[in-house]
């Protein structure tokens, strides 16, 4: 039974994860080995003892805003069967029990389906319940209780990343709200539709974009940067449409839980605003590489502890002005003329361990349109995915 627990509210950046258009969190992770489904099962009521917004429905607050409610059946687990492997399968979905992340919904699901030559474990995650970091916090701490071992405990704090709003916050636009953009109704994302358009920079590629794009130049680069930058240039002179004068934009989410001081490494939630950097599309066609990546870095590095608390103030106000309908209005792309870029070149795969050892392929299916992951690939490169809806 899932324990009587406090009401946990959402914070302003959760608050946009919810209602129409919101894309869970979703990644699949096989295994060569079985799994023994009772043990992983008991593990997972264990973990979201400690994790209970995972295990959660949102219910309403007085003045409109949402909460998570600890639910018995918040959290769905179910185990399923498949005649091919996850290297034979295309579409990598059937090994998903997707979430609807609505009110009265479960925001959490997995899956455990048992394949000829192993198994495959499937998580959806409701944003709001968690960002990419939040996301692997609670997988790599579930597998290390799973496996009898000590874990950083999460902190529930969320009313600590709570603004003080004097009605004066911006709304979101380009240039505010941490980067995200109010660009009317999101739609409902069709799964059916989504492709993932893949690409692989290897080690050697990086470094000669790097070196080209850092030389001379007195801004320090990452390689995300460069990659940001080659993602703009390759996809949005196309999507921008024929009007020189329109901006295009990339955004990359920054995690500011080591520069807001109310936040911790083991803040469990969202703690992310948007970078957001923007060029005409009439220069972007001949714009050097080294330019965009300069763009991109300058847009990180203004997120700041005071960047972050303006963000959390707009959506604040946005929301208490407005309610939460304006926050289905809230894109963290812009809808026509932005990508989004993720970099999860770092991820902790291999500690998501249970009884069959570490995963020895994954995928991220998450369903996010006109979003793009920096993931890692064989020899230092990063593999790049990104979602586009099919003709």
């Amino acid at each position: 039974m899932i324990r009587a627990m406090p009401l946990i509210p959402l914070s302003p950046i959760d608050h946009v994860f919810t209602g129409r258009g919101a894309y869970p969190i979703e990644f699949v992770f096989s295994y060569a080995g079985a799994m023994d489904a009772g043990r992983l099962e008991e593990s997972l009521r264990r973990a979201l003892a400690v994790f209970p917004p995972v295990s959660s429905r949102f219910v309403r607050l007085p003045g409109g805003a949402l909460a998570f409610e600890p639910w018995e059946g918040g959290c769905a687990f179910r185990v399923a069967e498949s005649a091919t492997g996850f290297a034979e399968t295309d579409r990598r979905t059937v090994f998903l029990d997707p979430v609807d992340g609505r009110e009265g919904e479960p925001l959490a699901r997995v899956l455990l389906t048992r394949t000829p030559d192993g198994c495959v474990l499937g998580f959806s995650l409701s944003h709001a319940v968690a960002d990419g970091y939040g996301y692997f916090h609670f997988l790599t701490s579930w597998a290390r209780l799973f496996r009898g071992e000590p874990f950083p405990p999460p902190s529930h704090a969320r009313e600590a990343l709570f603004p003080a709003v004097d009605g004066n916050a911006a709304a979101p636009g380009p240039h505010a709200a941490g980067g995200l953009f109010r660009a009317g109704p999101r739609p409902e994302v069709d799964r059916a539709r989504l492709r993932p358009h893949r690409h692989v920079l290897s080690r050697a590629e990086l470094v000669a974009m790097h070196r080209e794009a850092q030389e001379g130049n007195p801004v320090r680069l990452s390689h995300n940067d460069t990659a940001a930058a080659w993602l703009w240039k390759k996809y949005l002179v196309e999507w921008a449409g024929e009007d020189p004068s329109l901006d295009t934009y990339v955004s990359c989410p920054v995690d500011f839980r080591r520069i807001h001081p109310a936040a911790g490494p083991a803040y469990f939630g969202n703690a992310v605003a948007l970078a957001t950097a923007s060029i005409p599309r009439g220069e972007l066609s001949a714009a050097p590489i080294g330019d965009l990546a300069t763009r991109v870095r300058r847009a990180v590095d203004a997120i700041d502890a005071e960047a972050a608390q303006r963000a959390l103030a707009a959506l604040e106000s946005l929301r208490r002005a407005e309610g939460l309908k304006a926050m289905e209005e809230c894109h963290v792309v812009h809808p026509r003329q932005g990508l989004l870029l993720t970099n999860l070149s770092r991820l902790p795969v291999p500690e998501v361990a249970f009884d069959a050892g570490p995963p020895v392929a994954f995928d991220i299916l998450t369903p996010g349109v006109r979003g793009a992951v920096a993931l890692p690939a064989p020899g230092g490169g990063i593999a790049l995915r990104v979602f586009l809806p099919s003709a």
